[in-house]
């Protein structure tokens, strides 16, 4: 999977929040739990974990939407599209919808999540999958082994 030359950008559906991506994904996901499910009216939600630092909003000013909770999920204020996440306790990164970019046609998950709610029809071809989160041990070599896929060629 090759992508786009940084930076990218992107913004919601109806164009009121634009953003700006300077730093690539650390990894790709797709995740299937109940409450992405619901959030995103779909099988299941897709993440590109950024860099905080390479994560920039230009315009707009995205709304705290989902459950106000402790992770925070941003909204358009406007069009109400679900834009990113801020997990709680992980401020190194910002979960994006990678469909928020204006080209995210380079998007494939690496890993997929809580596949134990997920849609019995619903398959994403992620190479790495767990029945729930992935063991927070585990995510070194997960960022390691995205990084090496995305470096190496399709052939």
């Amino acid at each position: 999977m090759s992508q786009p030359s940084l930076p990218w950008e992107g913004g919601c559906r109806c164009g009121q929040v634009r953003l700006k991506i300077s730093a690539p994904p650390l990894v790709t996901m797709a995740c299937h739990c109940a409450g992405c499910q619901k959030m995103c009216a779909s099988a299941f939600s897709l993440s590109a974990a950024i860099p905080s630092d390479g994560f920039e909003i230009t315009q707009g000013e995205p709304v705290i939407g989902g459950l106000h909770g402790a992770t925070r999920h941003y909204f358009c204020p406007r069009c109400m599209s679900w834009m990113f996440t801020r997990p709680e306790g992980m401020d190194f990164f910002v979960n994006l919808r990678p469909t928020m970019l204006d080209d995210a046609s380079w998007f494939t998950p690496f890993i997929e999540t809580f596949t134990s709610e997920g849609l019995p029809w619903a398959a994403t071809g992620a190479p790495h999958s767990y029945e729930a989160f992935p063991p927070f041990e585990a995510f070194d070599g997960l960022i390691q082994g995205y990084a090496e896929q995305v470096a190496t060629p399709a052939t």
